[in-house]
C-alpha cells in the first residue's frame, strides 16, 4: 500500500469483486424469478386440468356418455401425476400436508367418480347422492387449485418488484462505491497534485525553495524529489547567470577603474618627483601640502580599490543595514571610467536612508542599470538617480504588493531616470526576461535586467519599469528599508 498504483489496483480488483457480487446477485434473482414462473405455469396446467375436469363431469350428468366419463378420468389421471412430478412447486405455494391432501382427495374423486358412472350405466338409485357427492369433491379440488394459482402469480409478482427494488439498490450502492472510490482517488492523487501546483506557484513567488506534500506514496514522492531536484538545478543555473553576468559588469569596469586608478597614481607621482627635486630647498608649507596630495590621491586610490574588492568576490547572500549614499557613490566611483563627458550624472540621495540588503548584489543591480542608462545616450544626456522612503505596500491605496515583495515594512524608492532613446512599447512586458534584449546583436546578452529582476526579488523588492514618450526610461525599484543609519553605524 507504499504506492498510488498498488492503491488503484486494489481499488479495481475491488469494483471487479464488486461487480461479480452483483451479477452473482442478479443471476441468483432471475433464478427465483424463473422459478417463481415455472411454478405459475405448473399451477395455472393444473388449474386449466381441473376445469376440463369439472367441465366434462358436468358433460357426463348431462350425457351420461361413457366417452365424457373415460376423458374425465385421464384428466384426473394428467392432474394428478403433475401435481406427483411438481409437488417441490406445489409445496412451495401450500404447505406438504396440503398437497397430500390435495393428492389424497384427487385419489378419492377417482373413485367416487368411478362409482358415479357405475351408478348412472346401471341407472341406480344413489346416481343422484352420488352426483351431489362428487360434485363437492370437485369443488374442493378447484378452489384449492385456484388458491394454489393465485399464489403462484402473487409470487410471480413479488419476484419481480424484489428484482426491481434490488437492482435500483445494486445501482445505487454500485454509484455510491464508486463516488466514494473517485473520492478516495481524488484524495490520494488530484489532492498532493493541487497541493503541488500551490506550492509550484509558491516556488515562482519566491516564498518557498523546495516542495514538501507529506504524502506517503512512493510515486509522489518521487514526483516532489524529482521537482525539488529541477528547483535546485534551476537555482543553481540561476546564480551561475548571476554570477556570469557580474563577471562581465566586472570586465566591463575594468578599464574605468583603470583610468579612475591611473589619475590618483599619476598625482602621486608627479606630487612625488616635485617633493624629491625640492627636498631641503622648498618651503616646509610648500613640502607639507605636496605630501597632503600624496596621501589625498593615495586614500582616493584605497576607495576605487575597496570598492572594487567589494564588489568582485563571491560569497553567500548576507543582509546588513547598508547606507544608499555612500554605496551608490561607490558604484558611481568604479562606473566613472565609462561615462563619457556628454552624461551628467545627477545623485539626489539623502545620507540617512538604508536599504537591508546585500550590499555587493544591489551595487551589481546598480551598475547595470547605469550601464544600460549610459548606452542609451550616445549623443549624451541626464542620469539621474534619486531616493526616498516610502510607504509599506499594504498602505499603497489602489496598488497590489508585486509579486515576491515583503508586505508590511518600509520601504525605500529609488528612481533611476536616463533621457535616452527608452524601451519600445512593445518589448516593455519583456525587459525582465532572460537573454532578451532590444540591442543590436553581438552588443548585449539579454541577462542584464533578468538579473537585475532577480536580485531585486530575491531582497523582497520589486523593480518597474516606464518609457514616457520624449523622457527616456524610468526604472523604479523599492527595496526593505533598513535600520537608521546611527544604528547601522553603531
Amino acid at each position: 500500500m507504499g504506492s498510488l498504483r498498488s492503491k488503484i489496483l486494489i481499488g479495481y480488483l475491488f469494483v471487479v469483486a464488486l461487480l461479480a457480487g452483483l451479477a452473482l446477485f442478479g443471476f441468483v434473482q432471475l433464478d427465483k424469478i424463473d422459478r417463481a414462473i415455472e411454478t405459475r405455469r405448473s399451477t395455472t396446467q393444473f388449474l386449466d386440468l381441473v376445469q376440463d375436469i369439472r367441465n366434462l363431469e358436468k358433460n357426463l350428468a348431462l350425457n351420461r356418455k361413457q366417452a365424457d366419463y373415460q376423458e374425465a378420468d385421464q384428466q384426473l389421471g394428467r392432474a394428478a401425476a403433475l401435481l406427483d412430478e411438481r409437488r417441490d412447486d406445489f409445496v412451495r405455494m401450500a404447505s406438504g400436508q396440503r398437497v397430500d391432501a390435495l393428492r389424497a382427495s384427487m385419489g378419492e374423486h377417482d373413485k367416487l367418480l368411478g362409482e358415479y358412472w357405475q351408478a348412472l350405466r346401471t341407472r341406480a338409485a344413489k346416481a343422484k347422492s352420488l352426483e351431489e357427492t362428487v360434485q363437492e369433491s370437485r369443488s374442493g379440488i378447484f378452489a384449492e387449485a385456484e388458491q394454489m394459482a393465485a399464489a403462484a402469480e402473487a409470487e410471480v409478482g413479488r419476484a419481480l418488484r424484489h428484482h426491481r427494488l434490488s437492482l435500483v439498490a445494486s445501482v445505487g450502492l454500485l454509484g455510491l462505491i464508486l463516488f466514494g472510490a473517485g473520492k478516495l482517488l481524488s484524495r490520494q492523487v488530484a489532492q498532493p497534485l493541487r497541493v503541488m501546483e500551490e506550492k509550484m506557484q509558491a516556488v515562482a513567488r519566491g516564498e518557498i525553495r523546495a516542495i514538501d506534500l507529506g504524502s506517503s506514496d512512493r510515486e509522489i514522492r518521487s514526483l516532489t524529489a524529482a521537482f525539488n531536484r529541477m528547483l535546485e538545478e534551476l537555482d543553481a543555473r540561476q546564480r551561475e547567470m548571476v554570477r556570469s553576468e557580474k563577471l562581465a559588469s566586472l570586465g566591463t569596469m575594468l578599464s574605468g577603474v583603470a583610468h579612475e586608478l591611473n589619475n590618483p597614481l599619476s598625482n602621486i607621482s608627479t606630487s612625488t618627483q616635485i617633493l624629491a627635486e625640492e627636498l631641503g630647498q622648498a618651503e616646509p608649507d610648500y613640502q607639507r601640502e605636496l605630501v597632503e596630495q600624496i596621501d589625498s590621491e593615495t586614500d582616493r586610490a584605497r576607495q576605487i580599490v575597496r570598492a572594487l574588492l567589494d564588489f568582485a568576490p563571491e560569497r553567500a547572500f548576507r543582509r546588513e543595514s547598508v547606507p544608499l549614499q555612500p554605496l551608490l557613490q561607490d558604484t558611481l566611483r568604479l562606473f566613472a571610467g565609462q561615462v563619457p563627458d556628454s552624461v551628467r550624472i545627477a545623485l539626489e540621495v539623502p545620507a540617512d536612508i538604508t536599504v537591508d540588503a546585500d550590499r555587493p548584489r544591489l551595487q551589481q543591480v546598480f551598475l547595470n542599470l547605469f550601464r544600460n542608462a549610459v548606452e542609451a545616450m550616445p549623443a549624451g544626456g541626464e542620469l539621474t538617480v534619486r531616493a526616498s522612503n516610502a510607504a509599506p505596500e499594504a498602505a499603497q491605496s489602489g496598488r497590489r504588493p508585486p509579486r515576491g515583495a515583503i508586505v508590511g515594512r518600509p520601504l525605500v524608492e529609488i528612481e533611476v531616470r536616463d533621457t535616452g532613446s527608452g524601451i519600445p512599447a512593445a518589448a516593455l512586458p519583456r525587459i525582465f526576461d532572460p537573454f532578451f534584449s532590444t540591442k543590436d546583436v553581438g552588443k548585449g546578452t539579454g541577462l542584464g535586467l533578468f538579473v537585475v529582476h532577480q536580485i531585486v526579488s530575491e531582497h523582497g523588492g520589486s523593480i518597474a519599469a516606464e518609457c514616457p514618450p520624449g523622457q527616456g526610461t524610468h526604472f523604479t525599484l523599492r527595496l526593505p528599508a533598513g535600520a537608521p543609519v546611527a544604528e547601522a553605524a553603531t
